[in-house]
This record gives C-alpha cells, structure tokens and sequence, in this order.
C-alpha cells in the first residue's frame, strides 16, 4: 500500500537523520586493508557511539518529526481479537477480478472488525473461479476464425468468530458503505436459538400479520368495485348526472336496437 505525499517525505526525512553506523562499517572495510581490521573496528564502534548520542538528541528534540501511531499502524499488519469459544457467526466472501483491490479491502475489513471488538480469521484465499468462452470474431465464411476470452474471479474468506448478531450486522453495514469499486460480498450468518423456537416463529408470524393488515388496506386491488359503486352513489345525487345517464342509456338502447335490425 503506497504512503500519502506527506507521509512519504516524512519518512525520507526520517531515513536521512537516522545513524551512519552500518555506512560508516561498510565504507571503512571497503577502503582500509585488512591489517589494520581491528583499527576499522574500533572506528566504527566510535561511530555507533556518536549515533546513539545523536538518537537520544533526536528523541529530546520536541521539533523532530514523528509519524503518529495511527499512521504507523497503516504499515503493520491488521491487529486481531481472541475468541474464547470459537464459534462462528459470520463467513464473509470478497470476489473481485484484480487482485490489489481484494488485498486493500480484506484488510480493511480485518481492521474494521478489529475496532468494533469482533474476532476475525482470514483473510484464506479460496479457489479460483474461471470462466472461458470462445465466440466468432466474423460471420459468414469467416466462422472459423473464433477468439478466447477468460474471466478468472479471485476469492479471499474471513471468518467472525463469537461475535454479537448486531455487532456482525453493524460490521457488515460499515463494510457495505464502504464497498471498494470493483469487489463483490457475499456473507453468512449464523445465529443461535432455544430449542423451542418453532414457537417463537409462530408468534412472530402472527404478529407480522396484524402489522401487515394496515400495509395491504393500502393497496387498490379490492377497491375497484367499492370505488365504483361510491362514486356511483355520489353522482346519483346529482341532476345534471342523472339527465346525463339518461340520455346516455337512451341513446345506447337506440343503437342496440338499428343493429338489431329495426326490430
């Protein structure tokens, strides 16, 4: 994972005010004879001296640039919770076809859990899934001449294991917000109840349907007749409507009858 800009140059920074000592070593075997080593020896270990003092200076020195744990934590590997138990609760499955964005996001992943307290496992590379199709580059008498493509799809698991149900929903929320472009999730849950939760489920049941009667009312599929025949009644109150369906019912018994004939 590349450093931001500033990060970098702190680092470069960093590097140049650290100790010659290992340079020093080298430069001085490289350019003295061997017989006089142990002259080398002792200059060097002057010189391994004369950094210590200047690392001890460095760390007194309140304007010395440091990089805060925060930052320093991005280049370590992800911190982890130990279960006690060992249960699983959730398994976790990122697809993607490029492997750096899935490298970015399971670690990502592995460090979102870890701040929200959830022992993880992974990330354990899956196999691949690849796919190949052949298809016509022409048509007509060209048909033989044919070209392969292939898709191969990369899959990295994590595993939480002896985490809370909402603590799970809440990781996998967060990690959904933060979806990378590019990277597919599939997760499975797993929750624990008594032995008598078919109970449970029927009074569940019972109670999503009374809460449901309230959504359905709203719906217009057995309204239609009901809405017909309201307005119906308020339109027959009034004379210039019933004028109306008169002249209209007459009308239509008129044309009726000249198809039927004249009869």
């Amino acid at each position: 994972m590349n450093a931001p800009p500033l990060i970098r140059s702190l680092r470069r920074t960093l590097t140049g005010q650290m100790p010659a000592a290992r340079c020093a070593w080298k430069q001085s075997m490289a350019t003295r004879p061997t017989h006089i080593a142990f002259r080398s020896m002792s200059a060097a270990s002057k010189s391994v001296d004369n950094a210590a003092q200047s690392d001890q200076t460095a760390e007194d020195d309140p304007l010395d640039p440091r990089l805060p744990r925060s930052v320093q934590a991005l280049y370590m590997q992800p911190l982890r919770r130990e279960c006690e138990f060992g249960v699983p609760s959730c398994d976790l499955q990122l697809r993607s076809f490029t492997l750096p964005n899935l490298e970015f996001f399971s670690d990502f992943a592995l460090r979102a859990a870890y701040y929200l307290g959830l022992p993880a496992f992974g990330p354990v590379p899956l196999p691949r899934i690849i796919e190949r199709w052949t298809v016509p580059r022409s048509h007509f008498i060209y048909k033989k001449s044919q070209e392969n493509y292939e898709r191969i799809t990369l899959r990295r698991l994590i595993q939480i294991r002896d985490g809370h149900p909402e603590t799970v929903q809440l990781w996998l929320a967060y990690l959904q917000k933060h979806a990378y472009p590019g990277l597919g999730m599939k997760a499975n849950i797993f929750e624990f109840d008594s032995l008598d939760v078919g109970k449970t489920m029927d009074t569940t049941v019972e109670g999503l349907s009374s809460q449901l009667d309230s959504k359905w009312a709203h719906l217009g599929e057995g309204k239609v007749r009901a809405t017909a025949e309201k307005a119906e009644e308020i339109l027959s109150g009034s004379p210039e409507f019933q004028a109306a369906l008169t002249e209209a019912k007459a009308k239509l018994a008129k044309d009726r009858q000249a198809m039927a004939g004249g009869l």
